[in-house]
């Protein structure tokens, strides 16, 4: 194949496997960072025409180079939601439509960022399975603290918005945590943070949907059944308390960097089909089969953490407490 094929050729593949990947869930990112990221095509397009006639393999290798990274910095880069189209000129934007305005009142914290009043839903004895719904990404989420209520969440943000609604499915009381207001621009540069609490006494399944996000959950006070986190560029450290009879973790992510920590008692096993990935497990887990990896006695065990592990290019560790 000529040189002069290979770079339009690449794009093309590149392009094609980018949709495809997110079509499927692998990734999660922005197309909007082509806003921000459009000086890259310049640089592209400036070292293809400068080595246009240069048909050595260093020249090659540069130009595929210089491709290649850009894509990906376009895929996977976590500005926040923050975008620039020219320089000291930035927007924000987020991709749904809801344009109510929130009950809650807005107020400023020493920091310079807009705080929201906590939202929550009240807790009801005879509630004793939740399944709770994060939705949202360019956001930092931390959960590790107890609440009366049931669900409660302070924000801190530049012009995101998130709603909280609450419904009855059958036996389980369903949460749904998601970022609103996204149909629309605005100027600023805050980060989205959202601090959260839990009630301890109900059974929780929580699902996290996002894409370029800072997430640090310490779940070790709380009764989990199950936890799903389905990201991109994303950064996932969780502390899970001991199992349940069963309690499914089921981790998705694009380029990411992972830390599961475990109770040093707990059985466990991890099943791993994480492509290119490197993976850290703790040295007295036994290799059962390629992707599969469980403590002593693990099928012996009355309660059980069963950790799933899906992923392009990331990091994955397990550690034990």
């Amino acid at each position: 194949m000529k040189n002069d094929k290979i770079i339009p050729g690449l794009i093309l593949v590149l392009i094609g496997a980018a949709f495809l990947l997110n079509n499927f869930g692998y990734i999660h990112f922005h197309w909007l960072n082509i806003i921000h990221l459009w000086p890259l095509f310049l640089v592209m397009a400036g070292i293809n025409l400068v080595f246009a006639h240069n048909r050595t393999v260093w020249a090659t290798i540069l130009k595929i180079s210089v491709l290649i990274i850009g894509f990906a910095l376009i895929l996977f880069g976590d500005f926040g939601n923050r975008f620039s189209l020219w320089p000291h000129f930035n927007y924000s934007y987020n991709d749904d439509g809801d344009n109510n305005d929130d009950s809650e009142s807005d107020s400023t914290d020493t920091a310079g960022m807009v705080k929201m009043g906590a939202l929550n839903a009240p807790y009801k004895a005879d509630i004793k399975h939740v399944q709770l719904n994060i939705h949202g990404g360019g956001t930092t989420y931390t959960l590790n603290e107890e609440t009366s209520q049931l669900f409660e969440a302070d924000i801190r943000h530049g012009h995101d918005r998130y709603s909280l609604l609450q419904h009855q499915d059958d036996s389980t009381c369903v949460l749904d945590f998601n970022m609103k207001n996204h149909n629309q621009f605005h100027f600023g540069s805050e980060k989205n943070v959202a601090v959260m609490r839990l009630n301890p006494n109900p059974e929780w399944a929580i699902d996290v949907e996002t894409g370029a996000t800072e997430l640090n959950f310490d779940l070790s006070k709380f009764k989990v059944s199950e936890l799903k986190l389905h990201g991109g560029a994303a950064s996932f450290n969780v502390k899970m308390g001991q199992p349940l009879a069963v309690t499914d973790v089921d981790i998705s992510t694009g380029v990411s960097s992972v830390e599961v920590m475990i109770p040093q008692n707990a059985a466990c096993s991890i099943e791993s089909n994480s492509g290119l990935s490197s993976n850290n497990y703790p040295p007295n887990f036994v290799t059962t089969d390629d992707n599969r990896h469980e403590t002593p006695r693990y099928a012996e065990a009355k309660n059980k953490i069963n950790i799933h592990i899906r992923g392009g290019l990331s990091d994955f560790k397990v550690r034990t407490y």
